[in-house]
């Protein structure tokens, strides 16, 4: 499906805005909503960001699992940590392997255990905890929040469980001494996207501030940067801080191991790109390849040169092959796509048993680039299907896999990737319900957009271009690369490039290498998974990311697409529009939901924010202040020997956890017993219910902030 490109609006910019970036950079910030100076010094200058504590992602939960920590630590119990076989779950691993290690002696007291990526899934398993019996404590990394029936198990065993996680919560929370996890927090927050490794890293945070004369915490940030953009996650608020900070660790090459990887992909370590096409994938490949992805936590963490040499000899060949695989794997896809007719199929759904369960989420991710819907690719051994999913920005992957629980054995994963197992004799089954679910949301493929950000010559794809550009690093989730559409170009010294593997083989899959050359400049460039022939022999318009080559010591540009000069010109759009919609309008299912108005500039900035990138849908009622009809609502709700979920308790009321605080003083001044937890309230005696004067002002100032920022929230509606 040929993509519609569309070209941002040139605007001109305020003179501090070029003076402080550049021409370029400032233009794209302007177009990214970064329009205020302060705002503007924090995202390009981690030092002017003021980082979130660890006890934002819920302060009883992180304060149960520091003491527990603690505990296991002064009576030197043996602790275990469980982590996941990608690479934002190695990284979070290695964080927690290295960062407790001053505490638990390594294989005496502490223990770790990853999943096989090939045999086993994603999540706890009992054979998994079996090898665990003798441990106190279990903490998970980048897993383990709907793992309900492993963790009630634990709990039965007499063994501990702190779960740090990224992933989806379940509606009841887990038996574990603490959760941490991000799900908890509301959409604009700034820890609201951690992965994994960076949930493990705050724990470690927490946890290094309670006990005496602790380590530094900063060596560990080039293993949180590398999980943090592999795993694709936003890289906004404490996300980008953490990601810039381990950046600047990493470039330092002070780990034998990231160095060996880092010279093998010949890349300085000093931009998040090295880390998205250099290190991430050699990461991941370990585990698809060999099915084990301990020796990658050996190869992150260890300092024996002899040992982290072979290991990075054997990454290397299983990276090769890896490519190998999904090159083969996704033309034996596109040749039974061609005898399909997708003009009626909402997804595409396939399975073999001959293709490989471990690489499958990497073809379906370039089909659903070249498709633009959800793309479900199946291993098929036996009466067993095992594979992986990818969708579209704008559809929830999770929530169609959700859909389809009656028909699948498991699933887990993201919005836009997850993996799922399902009986094989079930696959047409399958597929048909997933037809059936995109039908009743209304959702229909539709050509991709590919979004240009400035027209430019190629005597502007030069060093200072490149050098403003690089201030707006790292690059990824809501902040992706820029993209310059070059007009009336063609091509030079074009050259196919078969690929030598690590041992000098000659490996299969393709890169193309060329001169790009306008009226007024050329400069070298790389077209990855493409042949010579591809190239149109005459004049054409092509997108290109600028990037740099330190192996060869230059700059050159990466294509992205290219196409005849005879076409249309791209559609402008403006700047960064802000998709703002109200009841009144018609919702697309993608749209985030803004349930209740935002009560902070902070709320508020972010909402503006994330509408420059996806529809955001105004759904609140106009805030009134109600304090004395909420506390009445409140105390309706109290009855003994009952518990209440504190996180539907403010859904329910619109509240935040200050006033949620100032409720139970409130109650407890008034003779009510509760046992209060992190997520519950445990209503043990009735109290006398009288008129609560310091909730009633809390709310009514909460209204008040909410009424304030709404009104501006609203003035931003197209």
């Amino acid at each position: 499906m040929e993509p519609i490109w569309q070209l941002q609006a040139a605007e001109e910019i305020p003179p501090w805005l070029e003076q402080r970036a550049g021409a370029i950079a400032g233009r794209l910030l302007w177009q990214r909503g970064w329009r205020e100076p302060a705002a503007v010094e924090s995202f390009l200058d981690w030092r002017a960001w003021q980082p979130t504590p660890t006890t934002a992602l819920g302060a009883t939960e992180v304060e149960q699992a520091v003491a527990r920590l603690v505990r296991a630590w002064e009576t030197q119990e043996a602790i275990a940590i469980w982590g996941d076989f990608d690479a934002d779950g190695i990284t979070a691993t290695a964080v927690l392997w290295e960062g407790l290690a001053p505490f638990f002696p390594q294989g005496e007291k502490l223990f770790a255990y990853i999943p096989n990526r090939l045999t086993e899934s994603h999540g706890l398993s009992r054979a998994g905890l079996e090898t665990l019996r003798h441990c106190a404590l279990i903490v998970t990394c980048d897993t383990g929040s709907t793992s309900l029936a492993e963790l009630t198990l634990l709990r039965d065993w007499g063994i501990d469980a702190i779960v740090t996680d990224h992933h989806v919560l379940p509606p009841e929370r887990p038996p574990v001494t603490a959760l941490l996890n991000p799900r908890t927090l509301p959409p604009a927050h700034p820890l609201a996207t951690l992965s994994g490794v960076a949930v493990a890293y705050k724990l470690l945070e927490a946890f290094y501030e309670a006990v005496p004369n602790p380590p530094s915490l900063a060596p560990l940030l080039d293993l949180v940067a590398i999980g943090l953009v592999a795993d694709l996650v936003e890289l906004r608020g404490d996300c980008r801080y953490l990601a810039q900070r381990g950046i600047e660790v990493l470039k330092a090459k002070q780990r034998p191991g990231v160095k060996l990887l880092l010279d093998r992909c010949k890349r300085a370590g000093d931009r998040a790109t090295d880390i998205g096409f250099g290190l991430g994938p050699r990461l991941n490949a370990a585990s698809r390849i060999w099915g084990d992805a301990w020796p990658m936590v050996e190869l992150l963490t260890g300092t024996d040169a002899s040992q982290c040499q072979k290991l990075a000899d054997r990454v290397e060949q299983a990276n090769d092959r890896r490519k190998e695989l999904v090159q083969r794997v996704q033309k034996e896809v596109e040749q039974r796509l061609a005898a399909v007719d997708l003009s009626t199929a909402g997804a595409i759904v396939l399975a073999d048993g001959a293709w490989p369960a471990g690489i499958l989420g990497l073809v379906a991710g370039r089909l659903v680039q070249d498709y633009n819907r959800p793309v479900f690719l199946l291993n098929v051994t036996g009466d067993m299907a095992r594979g992986s999913a990818r969708a579209p920005r704008g559809l929830d992957l999770y929530q169609l896999l959700q859909g389809q629980g009656r028909l699948l054995l498991g699933f887990g994963g993201h919005p836009q990737a997850g993996g799922l197992s399902c009986l094989s004799q079930n696959i047409p089954l399958l597929q048909e319900a997933i037809e059936q679910q995109l039908s009743q949301q209304g959702w229909r493929p539709s050509a991709p957009t590919l979004s240009l950000d400035a027209t430019v010559s190629v005597a502007q794809l030069n060093q200072q271009t490149f050098r403003e550009i690089k201030q707006l690093e790292p690059f990824g989730m809501g902040n992706p690369p820029p993209y310059f559409l070059v007009p009336r170009c063609r091509f030079e010294a074009v050259t196919d490039d078969r690929h030598t593997g690590a041992r000098g083989e000659k490996l299969r899959y393709r890169r193309t290498q060329f001169v790009l050359v306008d009226d007024g400049g050329s400069i070298p460039g790389i077209w990855w998974g493409h042949e010579a022939q591809e190239l149109p022999p005459d004049r054409c318009d092509a997108a290109v990311e600028l990037v740099d080559n330190p192996y060869q010591e230059r700059y050159e540009v990466r294509l992205v697409a290219v196409r005849p000069s005879t076409e249309s010109p791209p559609v402008v759009v403006t700047t960064a529009p802000l998709q703002l919609l109200t009841s009144r309008d018609e919702v697309p299912p993608h749209a985030l939901r803004c349930d209740r108005p935002p009560a902070s500039q902070q709320e508020l900035a972010q909402w503006l924010q994330t509408a420059r990138c996806q529809p955001v849908a105004l759904m609140y009622r106009p805030p009134h202040p109600d304090g004395d009809r909420l506390w009445a609502q409140l105390v309706a709700q109290l009855v003994p020997d009952t518990s209440i979920s504190l996180a539907l308790l403010q859904q329910d009321l619109d509240i935040d956890e200050r006033i949620g605080a100032i409720a139970r003083q409130c109650l407890t001044a008034q003779g009510w017993q509760i046992l209060a937890t992190e997520t519950h309230w445990q209503i043990e005696r009735q109290g006398d219910p009288k008129e609560a004067s310091l909730w009633i002002a809390a709310v009514n100032e909460r209204r008040f902030r909410q009424r304030y920022f709404a009104q501006q929230l609203e003035a931003a509606v197209p």
